[in-house]
């Protein structure tokens, strides 16, 4: 399970006002005559042809994406997604939740079941356990209620799990159903995701520098999905591939042993960061917030900057007890700020008398593997 993240209250006022009018994206499709099947824990799957309509998703996904996340049954009052192209047809973002694990979701074109689609892929690594799920695309609408999409388990449909994602000018509706792979069925809202568009510049040179998006693939699913390693419960269909061991750290060995076929090796683009922190004895066994930011969230002597600074998160990991190293992976090219802030106080946010150090920026390179040393953590706020 993620940990809840706190970040200062200052935040708080600027996603009052973004979500004061804020809807519960509980049922944003119309209702279908014959009511839900709740005798069958999988379903037929017919992609929507993106020929025809539908392609748009990968352009109105992209974008720097914040606000607030209710993960099963817990809130999460500030949130963000970072939305880029890694190819001309392949659209993507991570959260990187600290040393228990990750989530990632990335949109892309492909052939599935003689027709040209687009899927998600989506997944992570959680305490040891490599999950990877691929949903494929079959109801778009549009109306003045906003742009709709639903993409459904590509084996087991609907009754197995399901996400839709509805856009409405700079607003985002996220919500993700689960069954647990057939265990807890019918599925059950598991996320809900409202954000909004906080920034597309970053997107939008990613997109420039991909030439995206086109209508061609990214993979090739026409062949569907090797049976062998699709996990799911009895009488219950997924797309999904498991894989178990002691840590996070092999992914790419955890991503072959669960027979996953599009892996983190076959992602163009993307590149890995190892961060390392010194501790000195001031922050011995403190929680350390690691930030990722398209601006400073310090300045150069180390006190923290606006609150406008600090809605530019893009990844917020945390690291707990004794653990000095974080290794993000999945990482989008370009240029960050990286900020370590120690809890010093205890108090489980950013506040007054927690520490850190002057701003530090840094160059992350297409399919670079990084690494960088923070020591300097001792300046007071």
């Amino acid at each position: 399970m993620m940990k809840k993240l706190v970040l200062p209250l200052l935040l708080l006022g600027l996603l009052s006002s973004i979500f004061a009018c804020k809807s519960e994206l509980t049922n944003p499709e119309p209702p279908q005559p014959g009511g839900p099947d709740t005798t069958t824990v999988s379903a037929a799957v017919v992609p929507v042809n993106i020929n025809e309509l539908g392609f748009d998703l990968l352009s109105n996904m992209q974008g720097h994406w914040v606000g607030v996340n209710r993960v099963i049954g817990t809130d999460y009052d500030w949130f963000s997604f970072d939305y880029r192209a890694i190819s001309p047809s392949h659209v993507h973002g991570i959260f990187e939740g600290g040393s228990m694990g990750n989530l990632f979701t990335s949109f892309f074109v492909t052939d599935f079941k003689d027709t040209r689609t687009i899927m998600a892929r989506n997944g992570g690594v959680l305490n040891g356990i490599y999950r990877t799920s691929y949903f494929v695309l079959d109801s778009v609408s549009y109306s003045n209620e906003g742009d709709f999409y639903r993409l459904v388990d590509a084996e087991g449909g609907k009754r197995t799990m399901w996400m839709e994602l509805r856009f409405s000018q700079d607003s985002l509706y996220w919500n993700a159903y689960t069954s647990r792979l057939g265990m807890s069925f019918p599925p059950t809202r598991h996320m809900s995701f409202q954000a909004s568009k906080a920034d597309e510049t970053l997107a939008t040179a990613a997109a420039v520098e991909n030439e995206f998006p086109q209508n061609i693939p990214a993979w090739d699913f026409s062949e569907g999905f090797n049976q062998t390693y699709l996990q799911a419960a009895e009488g219950a269909r997924s797309a999904t591939f498991l894989a178990q061991q002691d840590s996070n750290e092999d992914v790419l060995g955890l991503a072959l042993a669960s027979g996953d076929p599009f892996r983190i090796n076959h992602y163009p683009s993307v590149a890995s960061l190892q961060v390392n922190v010194e501790r000195n004895t001031a922050i011995m066994d403190k929680r350390l917030f690691l930030f990722l930011s398209k601006e400073p969230l310090t300045d150069e002597f180390g006190y923290y900057r606006s609150e406008e600074a600090f809605n530019s998160i893009l990844l917020f990991p945390e690291l707990i007890g004794s653990q000095d190293d974080f290794r993000f992976t999945y990482l989008h090219p370009g240029e960050y700020y990286l900020a370590v802030i120690a809890d010093a106080n205890d108090d489980g946010l950013i506040s007054a008398g927690d520490l850190t150090h002057p701003q530090q920026q840094l160059s992350v390179l297409p399919e670079g593997q990084h690494e960088i040393t923070i020591t300097n953590i001792t300046i007071e706020n």
